[in-house]
């Protein structure tokens, strides 16, 4: 995981917890746009979310925002 995702992440997640609170949902499509412009990284977190930790579609953003914090970045 890259450096510059892991911080789009807690970005995203941090807006969506001011903005709407700690219960807030979201799924990793979340931190891309609507089109499939990086299908490479779109998988990357995918298999973060699904395959390493075991995520339902939806998760509350501070708990992905917690894990997204104790990424050590490849980049």
């Amino acid at each position: 995981m890259t450096e510059t995702i892991k911080k789009k992440i807690i970005t995203v997640c941090t807006d969506k917890i001011e903005k709407k609170g700690p219960n807030v949902g979201l799924s990793f499509y979340a931190f891309f746009a609507n089109k499939n412009d990086n299908p490479k990284l779109l998988l990357e977190v995918a298999h973060w979310w699904i395959m390493e930790h075991k995520l339902d579609h939806f998760e509350k953003a501070v708990k992905i925002k917690a894990l997204a914090q104790q990424i050590i970045p490849l980049d």
